[in-house]
């Protein structure tokens, strides 16, 4: 196996236990306000993209500097793999509640653990195939992002992304005569 593949393989397994760990750090923290930017402060579904980022920005440096040399291309695969993990995130949560009407705990962690392997298989492939070459734009997206977390922990912009999901989802259908 060679070493792109090994450090994809131990970097899902690092991004799926420091995420599912993550969703527990501020109240382990008192709540504090210098857990809040990094770590889910509540169950929101822009909250819960905290859990793919962080944990796979921390991995990307990682792997990025172990790997730059013998594999270039990886230099925009990390930022792009994260992105499309993170953003995987909303997409998935309300595309599955959307049709099903309602969310459930066993399919929220098939989003979780389904964003992570898009995160490792977006860098792997992107990685392999150098198709991607913006990387400053990449990396410049990823910082946005990351400000985002901070900033919106703090004041929230009044929109549903931002609010905790209800327990059950209801579509009122008006009948017409």
């Amino acid at each position: 196996m060679n070493r792109l593949k090994k450090y994809t393989l131990f970097g899902i397994i690092f991004v799926l236990i420091t995420g599912t760990l993550s969703h527990f750090v501020y109240e382990w923290t008192g709540k504090s306000p210098a857990a809040a930017p990094f770590f889910p402060i509540n169950e929101s579904t822009w909250e819960h993209m905290k859990l793919v980022f962080f944990p796979a920005v921390l991995y990307g440096i990682f792997m990025h500097l172990n790997l730059k040399k013998e594999f270039p291309c990886i230099t925009s695969a990390v930022p792009a793999g994260i992105l499309t993990g993170t953003l995987s995130v909303p997409v998935l949560f309300y595309t599955y509640t959307g049709i099903l009407g309602f969310h459930t705990f066993v399919l929220d962690i098939a989003v979780f653990i389904l964003s992570v392997l898009a995160v490792f298989a977006v860098i792997y492939f992107v990685t392999r195939s150098c198709r991607v070459s913006s990387s400053a734009l990449l990396y410049t997206l990823t910082a946005i992002m990351a400000a985002a977390f901070i900033v919106f922990s703090f004041r929230a912009p009044s929109l549903g992304i931002f609010s905790e999901p209800d327990t059950e989802i209801t579509y009122e259908v008006k009948e017409t005569k």
